[in-house]
């Protein structure tokens, strides 16, 4: 297969139905030395005749036609198989399944409602994706695209964009020594136990969302692991750990035996809108142009 053209097999396949170099070329808007240079090409990658030509008939040779026999079913599948990859790269009809992680913010929802309006015949479907597996729904298929906190380190995923940066905050129980306090120094977590993220989610993600240290070194309490946001809350309002939150999220998920308190010397939590390397479609790049012109997207470095 070194070095074959898909122009010569597309020839060959033609003037074997019209067994006529003029015919050929005209059915391939091609000129009818074009013809004849493109089959004596083949012919060199074989290495053998494959159409007998004379005065006054064309027509294949023994080794041409079991060419034939073997090449137009093969051509036919990749030719119906490269139509069906075009169809659905250009197919913004249907469903697009949009993974969130606890809340689906208005940066998000103005994105949807932009792709709904550009794009009627497809609807946009939300898909809750659990804290402790960030990714999963992605890989099963079942989310075509996920708006996750960042960081993502992930070869098999994209992270098309990231946004929504946000300052974090501290959830703690009515009752706990920090409810009290205007605002935390980073350094002052050290005297908490932070609530984690159980796995699947990757070790990187889980200490991104709870770290093990303050930027200066000093150990932070481990709290109990969690799978879901609300299992964490829960906790947090018994009084069993602390956990950090971004504040629109501290914000959408308030009750009376919470507090949020604002963090400072701690690195803005950021979301970001990822899908399957190999999954992408015309219509996860629709919404990534709608996220792209419903709010300020950041750039996120390559690789």
């Amino acid at each position: 297969m070194s070095g074959l053209e898909m122009r010569e097999l597309e020839c060959f396949l033609v003037l074997a139905e019209e067994l006529h170099f003029g015919r050929t070329g005209e059915r391939l808007y091609i000129s009818q030395s074009r013809v004849s240079q493109l089959l004596r090409a083949l012919e060199s990658r074989i290495g053998a005749r494959l159409v007998e030509r004379t005065s006054r008939r064309v027509r294949l040779t023994p080794l041409g036609e079991r060419f034939l026999a073997g090449l137009r079913p093969a051509y036919d599948g990749l030719r119906a198989a490269v139509d069906d990859a075009r169809t659905s790269a250009r197919d913004v009809d249907g469903s697009l399944r949009i993974g969130f992680q606890g809340a689906v913010n208005d940066h998000v929802m103005s994105a949807m409602a932009l792709f709904e309006r550009r794009h009627p015949r497809c609807a946009a479907e939300l898909v809750e994706v659990p804290l402790r597996d960030p990714f999963g729904a992605l890989r099963r298929g079942e989310a075509d695209l996920a708006v996750v906190l960042t960081p993502v380190l992930e070869d098999d995923l994209v992270v098309g964009a990231v946004f929504s940066r946000q300052p974090q905050t501290l959830a703690v129980s009515a009752g706990h020594a920090f409810a009290s306090h205007s605002f935390l120094q980073a350094e002052e977590l050290a005297g908490c136990e932070l609530i984690g993220v159980d796995s699947p989610a990757p070790a990187y993600w889980r200490s991104a969302v709870a770290p093990a240290a303050t930027p200066q070194g000093r150990p932070i309490g481990t709290g109990p692991r969690v799978g879901t946001l609300q299992e964490a809350l829960t906790l947090v309002a018994a009084g069993r750990g602390a956990m950090l939150l971004c504040e629109p999220t501290a914000e959408y998920h308030g009750r009376r035996a919470l507090t949020f308190v604002p963090v400072t010397g701690l690195p803005d939590s950021t979301l970001g809108l990822v899908w399957h390397r190999d999954r992408e479609t015309a219509r996860v790049r629709a919404f990534a142009r709608a996220l792209a012109e419903a709010g300020p997207i950041e750039e996120h470095p390559a690789g």
